[in-house]
């Protein structure tokens, strides 16, 4: 069986699935009785749109003195939320002025976000994950869809090989919340991106299809896949206070309504694929139901804030305790019965 790894796009509230995924490496630890054991050991194939890919590629990054284990455990990836938050996102006092009257670009200085990613990721490349995974991201001057493939780096070589900070810096680059990231693969093949979230919110169905089409005696009732949310948003927009905003003053309430359209959509559909085949155990979806206790903007990360999705996140850990000790014994089982799996690496490459 494959199983699949997907993790929602979400801003700081990233946080939520961070916790997720320190509770379930946790609860690895102690069903195998390893103290070693990590996330990246018990998933095939893992997908990331926006924090869901800087989670993922913190999951996979490898550890410079053994490429074949993670850099960070799932405590350290949470840790970048924890410790750098209200940093990458501070707004200075001039861009609060612009911001006011809808002439800033960007609400929060790229650059800040740049050094973040620089001290976790350095120069390491996608290639090098431990694992294959997907990651979505959105080109603006071509008008299409632009997928980050750790398997395509490894057969592509460098025209599609990226640094990991870049790969970050394009997946999360949120309109109006950070300004379009323009980067180059190492061949130096320029790519203006956009945060995946336009489209891929919530990249569970991109990691489904990404896993049946690469392995073709593999169908949907032989992947499990387990898709971590940062939130159902509940949160409701006056008409009237629609209807006289500027177009500007309303871009923030659009990005979230689509983005939380997106991702329920694709909910939506996981659980009418699996059901249609007898296997809705296999499909996991976890999120809080309610964000009432939090300021939920991708952007809300002022103290305060973090420490209340802290707590949203241990509350909600709580109460799918049962379901993460099922989902734990499930994982330190396949992974004993598991056969040897055809490498992604020997895959014929996407054009």
């Amino acid at each position: 069986m494959k199983k699949i790894l997907s993790i929602d796009g979400g801003g700081i509230r990233g946080i939520i699935p961070g916790m997720f995924l320190v509770a379930l490496e946790e609860k690895l630890k102690k069903e195998s009785k390893n103290p070693d054991a990590a996330i990246v050991d018990y998933f095939d194939f893992f997908a990331g749109t926006s924090t869901g890919g800087i989670l993922t590629c913190l999951l996979l990054c490898p550890s410079e003195d053994h490429p074949t284990r993670p850099r960070f455990s799932a405590k350290a990836a949470l840790d970048l939320y924890l410790e750098h938050g209200n940093e990458i996102f501070k707004m200075g006092f001039f861009k609060r002025l612009r911001a006011k009257f809808g002439l800033a670009g960007e609400r929060y200085n790229s650059a800040v976000f740049e050094g973040v990613l620089e001290k976790y990721f350095g120069e390491t490349r996608l290639s090098q994950l431990i694992k294959p995974c997907i990651i979505s991201a959105y080109n603006i001057e071509l008008r299409k869809t632009h997928f980050f493939r750790q398997q395509n780096a490894i057969a592509r070589g460098d025209i599609r090989d990226f640094y990991l900070k870049d790969v970050c810096r394009a997946t999360s680059a949120a309109p109006t919340y950070f300004s379009v990231a323009e980067i180059h693969s190492l061949a130096n093949v320029r790519y203006p991106l956009l945060d995946g979230g336009v489209f891929a919110t919530n990249p569970a169905l991109s990691g489904l299809i990404e896993v049946t089409k690469a392995f073709n005696q593999t169908r949907i009732n032989d992947i499990y896949l387990f898709s971590l949310g940062t939130g159902r948003s509940r949160r409701s927009y006056d008409y009237e206070h629609f209807k006289k905003s500027s177009a500007m003053a309303i871009v923030p309430a659009l990005i979230d309504i689509m983005m939380s359209g997106v991702a329920e959509t694709s909910d939506f559909f996981l659980h009418q694929l699996f059901s249609s085949v007898g296997k809705e155990k296999n499909y996991v979806r976890i999120e809080p139901t309610s964000l009432e206790s939090i300021k939920e903007g991708l952007d809300a990360a002022s103290a305060s804030n973090i420490e209340k999705l802290v707590a949203l996140g241990d509350r909600t850990v709580s109460e799918y305790e049962s379901q993460l000790n099922q989902i734990a014994k499930f994982l330190v089982e396949e992974q004993k019965h598991s056969r040897s799996k055809l490498s992604w690496n020997f895959l014929k490459p996407d054009k």
